[in-house]
């Protein structure tokens, strides 16, 4: 397990990858891509298209189901302010900085093995 504070090469493991799954878990958000994860356990914010929406505002759980299919192209990390990742005209971040975090953790990538297959051995922290 590494922390993701010192490199952002891990997030070029979901370029090219298509949402398969946006999973509400009580109190956080996960995006799926057939094998890695990246979950959100500080309150993310985005837009699709023209739309902004915060977590867990009304209304952004709709939006966010719309990424669903998408396939990101780009990526950003700014340590101990944000993670986003892109999709076109669309952007999901999620919030680095320590006044967000309901704890220690703001985020989470679950990398894939040599299958392609979720492996938590390959996991990246923020």
């Amino acid at each position: 397990m590494e922390t993701g504070d010192s490199s952002n090469d891990p997030l070029r493991l979901l370029v090219g990858r298509e949402v398969s799954a946006v999973c509400f878990v009580r109190d956080y958000v996960e995006l799926h891509f057939d094998g890695p994860v990246l979950r959100a356990l500080s309150n993310p914010f985005g837009r699709y298209g023209c739309r902004g929406w915060r977590f867990p505002a009304r209304g952004s759980l709709e939006l966010m189901r719309y990424y669903i299919g998408k396939t990101v192209d780009d990526y950003e990390l700014v340590p101990d302010r944000l993670l986003a990742v892109d999709f076109g005209e669309h952007r999901f971040v999620i919030p680095l900085d320590h006044a967000s975090r309901m704890g220690p953790e703001a985020a989470h990538l679950i990398g894939v093995d040599e299958r392609g297959q979720s492996d938590t051995q390959a996991t990246w922290i923020w």
